[in-house]
C-alpha cells in the first residue's frame, strides 16, 4: 500500500513542479513562495479546526490532528527550517533554468538519500545501489553538456548550485521525514511545518523583498500560485501517510517520488516549448534505469 501511495505522490508532486514553474517565470519568487505557505496551511486548517472542536468525527483517521508536545513542535520547526531553506533555493533555480534541466537534476535525490544513509547512519550500499549511483553521476554529466546547449554551464551559473542545494537540502528532509513519521502524527507535523514556513517566510517578505520591491521583479497575482499549494499538499499528504507504514523504506519512497520528473518533464515540453529534447530525454531515460537499479538494490 505505501508504495502505491507513493506513486500518487509523484503524480501529484509533478504537477507541482509544473504549476510552480508557471508561478515563478518572470514573478517574485518571495510573495509567491509566501502564498504557498500560508495556502498549504489554510488547506489543512479545517482539519486542525475539527479535531480541536469535534475531535470523534475525524478521531482514528489519517485526518485527526492530535495536539503535540512542546518538545514535538521542536522537532518540527527544524523540518519546517531544512524545507524552506530547499524550497528558496528551488523556487529561485526553477524561476531561471528550464524545467527539462530542474526536473533531472531534483530527480538525484534519491542518490543523495541513499549516500546520506551511507554516511549518517552507516549503512552499506549493493552492487545494484552503486550501480544506480555510477549511471546517476553519468547521467548529470551528460545533462550538464545539454545545457551548454543552451549557454547553462554547470560549473559556473549559480541557479545551478541553487538547485544543487535545493536537491542537497531536499534529501536531508527526507532522512529527517521517516524519523518523524515513525514517531509522530503525521497530518500534525505537515500542518505544523507549514505553518512555521509560512511565519518564517512572512519575516523574509517584510524584512528583506518588502523594502525593495520596487527594484526587483514585481509581484503578479497567478492561480498557479493556489494550484501549487494544492497539489503539494496533495502529494505531501499521501507522502507522509505512506511513510506512517512500518514497512516504509525511505530509500524506496524517495526514488518513486522523483519519477515526478516524467510529470514536470512533459510539462516544459507542452506548457514552456523548452528545448534540446533529445540529449535531455536520454539523460532522463538513465536517471530512471538508476532509479531502477537502486529498487533492486533495496528489494
Amino acid at each position: 500500500m505505501w508504495l502505491a501511495l507513493a506513486f500518487v505522490s509523484a503524480f501529484f508532486l509533478g504537477c507541482y513542479d509544473i504549476c510552480k514553474k508557471k508561478s515563478v517565470n518572470g514573478n517574485a519568487v518571495i510573495p509567491v513562495l509566501f502564498l504557498n505557505t500560508l495556502f498549504c496551511s489554510l488547506l489543512l486548517l479545517p482539519l486542525v479546526l475539527i479535531s480541536s472542536i469535534s475531535p470523534d468525527i475525524l478521531n482514528g483517521t489519517i485526518g485527526y490532528v492530535p495536539s503535540v508536545s512542546m518538545e514535538t513542535h521542536g522537532y518540527i520547526f527544524v523540518k519546517s527550517v531544512i524545507v524552506l531553506t530547499s524550497w528558496i533555493f528551488g523556487y529561485f533555480a526553477i524561476k531561471h533554468l528550464p524545467l527539462t534541466i530542474t526536473g533531472p537534476i531534483n530527480a538525484t535525490r534519491p542518490v543523495m538519500t541513499l549516500l546520506g544513509a551511507l554516511f549518517i547512519f552507516g549503512e552499506r550500499l549493493n552492487l545494484y545501489q552503486w550501480i544506480g549511483v555510477i549511471i546517476t553521476i553519468i547521467s548529470f554529466f551528460l545533462l550538464s553538456l545539454s545545457g551548454k546547449k543552451e549557454g547553462i554551464s554547470f560549473h559556473k551559473n549559480k541557479w545551478i548550485f541553487f538547485m544543487l542545494l535545493a536537491a542537497i537540502a531536499g534529501a536531508v528532509s527526507g532522512l529527517y521525514d521517516k524519523f518523524l513519521m515513525q514517531q509522530f502524527s503525521s497530518t500534525a507535523v505537515q500542518f505544523w511545518f507549514n505553518t512555521y514556513q509560512c511565519i518564517l517566510m512572512l519575516i523574509v517578505l517584510l524584512v528583506i523583498w518588502y523594502p525593495k520591491r520596487e527594484k526587483n521583479t514585481p509581484f503578479e497575482w497567478r492561480w498557479s500560485i493556489l494550484l501549487v499549494s494544492l497539489f503539494l499538499t496533495i502529494a505531501d499528504f499521501v507522502y507522509f501517510y505512506a511513510l506512517t507504514y512500518p514497512d516504509a523504506m525511505i530509500s524506496i519512497v524517495s526514488m518513486v517520488r522523483r519519477s515526478s520528473v516524467l510529470v514536470s518533464f512533459a510539462g516544459g515540453v507542452i506548457f514552456f516549448h523548452e528545448k534540446n529534447l533529445k540529449g535531455k530525454a536520454i539523460d532522463l531515460v538513465l536517471i530512471i534505469i538508476a532509479m531502477f537499479f537502486l529498487y533492486l538494490g533495496t528489494k
